[in-house]
Formats: structure tokens, C-alpha cells, sequence
């Protein structure tokens, strides 16, 4: 070999060294089953990430080319989920169910596998920007917010039934301001006869082009055959799905008719699980005759954390324990509610997107799931949160998946006094 020729081929190749050092990926996920419900994925992949996105997804990814490695067989590798149903604000005038019901959501969300969440509706236009400065900017779980239709939120008691604080302008206001954040209105628990609430709700959300969710109350003059035929536009929330019946989720023992009639207007359906909205019999009904939820969410607050509701993975446990195959429980956990807040930048895998990833354990066994009346269903298989990656970066490592062992690490560096 020629002296020009040689030193051509070593220029070469210290090009392409740091070619491929550029390319590298900071993180791969190797031999995990990848269940990618919009790009139709269903089996062994790897999934790398590089600059908090993801970067590939592919079979025999050589480990060579990341920087740090996860070892996922055996275990599922979804999207982040989504949990569009959570109170994690309370304001000095929020005092729903005898007092302030919002959680720290980064000390629940990101344990169980959750990386993006709505708040759905703790604040009004009122203290919405209060919410944001204390607790959205601050989070590391992505939170977004139905902006409550009551100006002051969910106060509960006086504040959630003055009907003069239920405010169009400023509500839809609000949402364009912080469009990138308030992904929908939302009303709640109002007892009266009045529609306005709903009315005005949808008006709000018309102005913004966002969708509501609802949660109906308990006044039975009015009907949800009403609400999803007169007020409800395709796209619209219904939470508290599987709740008691009381809201008319179940008519003689069967599915409200009106709620089939709604799913083919395009109305959504949520479970909002909470402390008082989800019950085996209903749950076992709605299975029956083949209603299921569109998504799956907990309703998470200080009253539910500790009940039948658990945490997401719980919830979700739940539906594979009533009959639903593990990639229909991710679709209704992943895909599903990112297309119902309009954020479908998020809930896949897709090459580009942000690298929000769960790493799920499925486990056999004997396991009880509870209802909000203490009924147990017997379940044979529950999930757990094993890995959550929040933009690429690990947020939650259960069994040190991520981490090394510390035979291999060098010595800390030792720190003056």
C-alpha cells in the first residue's frame, strides 16, 4: 500500500469513527416485546433513543452502538402512558371533598409507568396560571389540564354550583393563552337542574377548539341521554365510565342505550377510576355486551390513592383481569388518550417522537382487584412498572435496570469537609 493511499484509508477511517460516534444512541431498550399500538407493533424489538427521541426501533440493534444499554427480555416495552384524569393542584380556595384532594404527581405518575397526565379541571381561569407556576413548570411528569368551567375550580361545595362563576370568555381565554398546556374544559359535580354548566363548557371549548370531559354529577332531572344527544359533539369526554349507575351508566341492570347511540357520535368514553366511580358490576355488564372504555384512566386524588384505585398499572391490571388482552389495555393507555387530548405527538414509538417509554413486568399469579365498594375480582395476571424514561432520561428504575454493578464503578471522588 502506497504512503498516500495508507493515509487516506486512515483519514477514512477516522472519519467514519467519528461519524458513528456522532450517531451513536444514548440509550438502547434491547429485547423487550414492543406493544406500539399506532404503528402496529407487537413483538421483539429494540428501541433506541438518542436526544431524547426516539431513534430506531428495530430487531438486533448491536448494544456497541448506545452509550448505556437496558436489558428488557422477558419484559414489555409501550409508549409512556397517558392518564388524562388526575387532580395534582389545590389552591388556597380548593377544598373538593372536605379538603384539598390534589396529589404531588411526580410521587405517583412516573412509579407506575405514567409520563404524561391531565389535571382535569382543580383549576378555573382564575388561579389556572397559579397551577402552572407551582406545579406544570415544576414537574418532570409532562402534566396538561382540562381548565375548569368555575372560575375558581374545583372548590367544591359553594364555588362548584354558583352558577355566575361558570364563565365563557375568560375560560376560553385562558385556554388560547396556554394552548400548549390546557388541552380541555372540563365541569364537574354540579347538582342543579340547569344545563348551563355543560352549555357553557361547550361553548368555552368550541372558542378554543378543544374538547370537554364531564363529570356528571348527581342531580337526576337531567339525563346523559340528554347530555350526549343535545350538548356532546363528537370528541367530547365522558368520564366515570364503570361508575355506580346512579349517573345512568347502567338502565334495568343494562348498558344505557343512549351511551351506544353516543359512541357512534364519536362521544369518548373514560374510566376516571377515583375513590366512588368504578364498580365490578357495572365493569362486568359493560364487558358483556361489549362496551369498552375508549380510554383508561384513575381519577388519582388524595381520597382515591389509597382505595380500590391503586395506581395506573392497577387500573390497567384491572381490565386484562375482566378479559381484555394486554394490547387493547395499551391502546386505552397509551394511543387512545393522546388522540383524545390532541396530543399525538405522544403515546407511540414512532422514529422522531419523544422518547416517553414504559417498561412494564407482566406477572402470573393470584391477585384480588378492588372496586370502590371493597367487591374483589380474582385476576390471574397484573402489571407492573418496571422502567419509565421521560424524554430519554431514566425517571423510575424499580430493579436498577439501568444502573450497574457497583463492583464496576470507579470510587467516588472524595469531598472536602
Amino acid at each position: 500500500m502506497k504512503r498516500t493511499t495508507f493515509a487516506s484509508f486512515v483519514l477514512t477511517l477516522a472519519f467514519a469513527a467519528s461519524a458513528y460516534a456522532q450517531a451513536g444512541y444514548d440509550v438502547l431498550i434491547k429485547s423487550g416485546h414492543v406493544i406500539d399500538p399506532k404503528n402496529r407493533i407487537d413483538g421483539v424489538r429494540d428501541v433506541a433513543i438518542k436526544d431524547g427521541r426516539i431513534a430506531a426501533v428495530g430487531t438486533n440493534i448491536p448494544a456497541s452502538q448506545a452509550t448505556k444499554t437496558l436489558d428488557a427480555k422477558g419484559l414489555y416495552i409501550t409508549p409512556g402512558l397517558i392518564d388524562i384524569h388526575v387532580h395534582v393542584y389545590h389552591g388556597e380556595k380548593s377544598a373538593y371533598a372536605g379538603g384539598p384532594n390534589g396529589v404531588p404527581i411526580d410521587a405517583f405518575s412516573l412509579r407506575s409507568c405514567t409520563t404524561t397526565a391531565a389535571d382535569a379541571g382543580s383549576a378555573g381561569w382564575r388561579n389556572f396560571e397559579d397551577f402552572k407556576t407551582r406545579i406544570i413548570d415544576r414537574s418532570k411528569t409532562r402534566v396538561t389540564a382540562f381548565l375548569n368551567i368555575v372560575g375558581h375550580g374545583m372548590g367544591g361545595g359553594k364555588f362548584e354550583q354558583d352558577l355566575a362563576d361558570h364563565e365563557v370568555k375568560p375560560t376560553a381565554d385562558m385556554a388560547l393563552k396556554h394552548k400548549d398546556v390546557i388541552i380541555g374544559i372540563k365541569s364537574a359535580h354540579y347538582n342543579g337542574p340547569e344545563w348551563d354548566p355543560y352549555i357553557r363548557a361547550v361553548e368555552a371549548g368550541t372558542i378554543a377548539n378543544i374538547p370537554i370531559m364531564v363529570d356528571f354529577g348527581s342531580a337526576r332531572v337531567r339525563t346523559i341521554a340528554e347530555l350526549f344527544r343535545k350538548y356532546f359533539r363528537p370528541g367530547d369526554i365522558f368520564t366515570h365510565a364503570y361508575a355506580g349507575g346512579g349517573r345512568g351508566e347502567l338502565i334495568d341492570g343494562k348498558v344505557n342505550p343512549a351511551s351506544f347511540e353516543a359512541r357512534k357520535k364519536g362521544v369518548i368514553f373514560d374510566i376516571g377510576h377515583g375513590g366512588g366511580s368504578f364498580v365490578w358490576r357495572t365493569a362486568v355488564q359493560s364487558f358483556k355486551e361489549g362496551f369498552y372504555p375508549d380510554t383508561i384512566s384513575t381519577d388519582l386524588h388524595t381520597s382515591s390513592m389509597n382505595a380500590g384505585m391503586k395506581d395506573f398499572v392497577n387500573v390497567m391490571s384491572k381490565f386484562l383481569a375482566l378479559g381484555m388482552p394486554l394490547n387493547e389495555v395499551v391502546l386505552r393507555s397509551t394511543w387512545n388518550p393522546a388522540k383524545a387530548i390532541k396530543r399525538e405527538d405522544l403515546g407511540h414509538l414512532t422514529v422522531g417522537a419523544p422518547a416517553d417509554v414504559a417498561i412494564l413486568r407482566l406477572e402470573s399469579g393470584k391477585f384480588g382487584f378492588l372496586d370502590q365498594n371493597g367487591g374483589r375480582l380474582d385476576g390471574s395476571r397484573k402489571l407492573g412498572c418496571e422502567v419509565t424514561l421521560r424524554d430519554g432520561t431514566v425517571a423510575y428504575d424499580l430493579n436498577g435496570l439501568a444502573g450497574q454493578p457497583w463492583e464496576t464503578m470507579p470510587p467516588p471522588a472524595p469531598k472536602g469537609r
